[in-house]
């Protein structure tokens, strides 16, 4: 009998035991949203208070205090209600069910990802052409109109910063604005000292990053505000940097003088970014949704008016469980506005990212420069490319990747790739590598395998390269020439290729046009808003960088830069948030959704030849790439009128948009309106059946007395009738509103999206707003 018990004891502890484990190896992140904090006339709710709310809710799945504290990983009690531990899926399901939870959703750790000197002057000089209006335009005068920024704090969610950068001296500038309430938090090699009148603060978060992944390894980043990656310190002196002379990067490329858009504004840095363990920094950090709400909740407490988030997921996600679209949603219920990347993954259409219309979405565009080094072949072709390694002319036995790989390594899809391990050190040492496409790895096997040189083809179709400064001589050539390198090396003995040293081609044309990368449309989580909503400079962007990270950003390369040139619909982000803190400063009473009208309805669609904005491949682009056009930010502080929205309007959106609401102390009507319905200031309507009407709203922002009149450019296959055709205004802040019909005619496509225009003008004013429409 006592052998027995001791049989039934040893079995209920194994069974006991693996209970645990398997509770332990399914405890995820999850971030439980609750809304917003409702202070009492009492006053505010102390941290305690918060916190010890917060417990109740883990205490009744954990079933102890103790264990409801020793999960938690952040209590967020600025603005933002809610918390995020670690919990399993079946505790975190039966938390989704309890009183006043709104949302709770899985903080993946590998879901959000990081996403000048003549982007500027490339932008001023696009807008300095008189434009359809005929008015000319002063970039200069702008400038000093926003007095630079200079009373301005923007929020940069990223990576941290590099703060020695010249480009964040804080030399002549006035002190700090009174409205600053942040921090600057000491860590590893950062203290107090290097924040000033242009860093006026910095903050780092790390607790979901070490929940997910253990504790920071010290040799992959610091453990502070400091940016190793380099990708933070490249987006704020984006925004706000300094004018710093002689700028250029590794080998003189882009030299000029760099400076920010808003180069007087002040910044403050959210470090929310951190390296994946077991990959290096080029491969992508990870940004987690709990890290980015409590930067999101500290910036709003902090008093910033402006957050420029460089960051976003490979696919749309449902508001409700997307940090950045939450949290930005507290902040522009504060007025505060809001600049998102758009995405990285086109040309594939339904990739656009940060989608929420309260949020201003940002496509990446090309500038009027580019990097010229021709190849040339031992037959005599020259081929054109690009290039930004710095190197000497050289001439060098030439093979492609294919005819050298180690056997067994590839296959049919993926021979002369240079895929890594794949090439031949026998067959390559001493050699130029032609592969077919690549980037930084390709070039890296090419020089692990002994080469001395590189040929790529680009890894887009079309013309717009990204730029990279490889370790080895190596240029890129565009995708359509790729054919005849490969003709060339199969057809004659001992062919060579001569590279040659890049050159600096300003004024090129045309300019700009959208990269290929940038994410596209249609806006997959709600057809019914057009995004993105602009585009912005975002191919090849000279900026500061980290003198912690190298150029490549992997190990073999130890060179140090203090600027280096980027791409990414990152770099287009924030040469939106930084007109936009110019617009702040201008006009500090409008309203977020007015800033975004204000860009949206100004932007520009032709390019420097004055012909429509084109893609990567030469095309006709579309909405789908730039929304509503290239922003021309002089143009943007005098737009006539604007299309406005409230905090409530957001939500009867919400109600129309998602059977989830955001904030449940606001009800829904009976009826609900069209999503197209909501005023935004472009149309989308997706699936339209036969015909819908819906409403907008302007206000007039310019002249007191005023008539506007409307033209129109339907989409084809559709009708559009706008009702009032002419708007009249007798002050300024006066509001007026019309309708929009619009009809599917025989010609129109099912399922296939049109573009056309429809556009108020009082003949100095062009307001102009794009309309997309698909037929059910």
């Amino acid at each position: 009998m006592n052998n027995q018990y001791y049989v039934v004891l040893i079995v209920s502890l194994l069974i006991l035991l693996v209970n645990v484990s398997t509770s332990s190896a399914q405890r995820q992140v999850y971030i439980v949203y609750l809304g917003e904090h409702r202070h009492s006339h009492s006053g505010k709710q102390t941290w305690e208070e918060i916190e010890e709310m917060h417990h109740s809710y883990l205490q009744a799945v954990k079933g102890s205090k103790e264990e409801a504290k020793a999960c938690i990983i952040y209590s967020y009690k600025n603005v933002i209600n809610g918390f995020s531990a670690l919990l399993t899926p079946q505790e975190a399901a039966t938390i989704s069910e309890m009183e006043g939870v709104i949302s709770v959703f899985h903080s993946h750790p590998t879901k959000s990802r990081l996403h000048t000197t003549r982007s500027w002057h490339g932008m001023s000089l696009l807008e300095a052409n008189w434009d359809a209006t005929r008015q000319p335009i002063n970039p200069g005068r702008f400038l000093r109109r926003a007095g630079y920024g200079k009373n301005v704090i923007v929020g940069v969610l990223d990576s941290g910063v590099w703060p020695e950068s010249q480009s964040f001296n804080d030399e002549g500038m006035e002190p700090i604005p009174s409205s600053w309430k942040g921090i600057c938090e000491s860590g590893v090699a950062f203290n107090s000292s290097h924040c000033n009148r242009k860093l006026v603060g910095a903050r780092y978060y790390l607790k979901s990053y070490e929940a997910n992944f253990g504790p920071l390894d010290p040799k992959l980043d610091f453990r502070s505000p400091r940016d190793i990656n380099g990708h933070g310190t490249h987006t704020s002196s984006t925004i706000g940097g300094r004018r710093v002379r002689n700028a250029a990067a590794i080998g003189g490329f882009g030299y000029g003088t760099a400076t920010g858009g808003a180069p007087l504004v002040r910044l403050a840095i959210y470090k929310v970014c951190w390296p994946i363990p077991g990959q290096t920094p080029a491969e992508g950090n990870t940004c987690l949704d709990d890290d980015m709400l409590a930067a999101f909740d500290d910036a709003i407490a902090d008093g910033v008016q402006v957050i420029s988030v460089s960051i976003g997921r490979n696919t749309s996600t449902p508001y409700i469980q997307d940090g950045i679209a939450i949290g930005s949603l507290h902040a522009v219920k504060r007025n505060i506005v809001v600049a998102c990347s758009a995405g990285n993954s086109g040309p594939t259409p339904f990739t656009v990212t940060n989608v929420a219309p309260w949020i201003i979405t940002v496509g990446a565009s090309s500038i009027d420069r580019v990097f010229s080094s021709p190849v040339l072949l031992g037959n005599g072709a020259q081929v054109q490319g690009q290039s930004i390694t710095p190197f000497k002319k050289g001439t060098y036995p030439l093979v492609y990747a294919a005819d050298v790989e180690i056997p067994g390594t590839t296959t049919t899809l993926t021979n002369g790739l240079c895929l890594n391990g794949t090439l031949s050190p026998r067959l390559v040492r001493g050699k130029a590598v032609f592969c077919w496409r690549g980037d930084t790895f390709q070039a890296l096997e090419v020089q692990r395998a002994g080469g001395v040189a590189t040929v790529l083809g680009n890894v887009f179709d079309g013309i717009g390269v990204i730029g990279r400064p490889y370790l080895i001589p190596g240029t890129v050539v565009p995708s359509n020439q790729t054919l005849g390198i490969y003709n060339y090396i199969a057809t004659h003995l001992n062919p060579t290729a001569t590279l040659t040293p890049a050159k600096t081609l300003i004024g090129t044309k045309p300019a700009p046009f959208m990269a290929a990368f940038t994410s596209r449309g249609p806006n997959f989580i709600e057809p019914n808003i057009l995004k993105p909503d602009i585009t912005a400079p975002g191919l090849n962007i000279l900026a500061a960088w980290s003198e912690a990270s190298s150029p490549l950003n992997v190990p073999s390369d130890r060179r140090v830069v203090k600027f280096q040139i980027d791409s990414g619909t990152s770099m287009a982000c924030p040469h939106v948030a930084a007109v936009a803190a110019l617009l702040k400063a201008i006009h500090p009473d409008w309203s977020s959704a007015a800033i975004r009208s204000a860009l949206m309805t100004t932007a520009k669609l032709s390019n420097n030849v004055g012909k429509p904005i084109t893609d990567s491949l030469g095309n006709t682009a579309t909405p789908f790439q730039y929304g509503a056009g290239h922003i021309q930010p002089s143009k943007a502080a005098d737009p006539g009128l604007v299309y406005d929205a409230s905090y409530t309007d957001y939500l009867l959106f919400l109600c129309s948009s998602s059977s989830n609401l955001l904030d449940p102390s606001f009800t829904c009507p009976q009826v609900l309106p069209s999503p197209s319905n909501f005023n935004y200031p472009s149309l989308a309507i997706s699936n339209l059946r036969s015909v819908l009407t819906v409403r907008r709203s302007v206000t007039n922002v310019g002249m007191g007395n005023s008539t506007y009149s409307v033209t129109i450019n339907p989409p084809p296959g559709y009708s559009v009738r706008i009702s009032p055709a002419t708007l009249y205004f007798g002050a300024a802040g006066e509001k007026q509103n019309f309708s929009i019909t619009v009809r599917a005619g025989r010609a129109a496509r099912r399922n296939v999206f049109a573009f056309g225009w429809y556009s108020w003008s009082d003949g100095i004013h062009l307001v102009r707003s794009p309309i997309s429409v698909s037929k059910a």
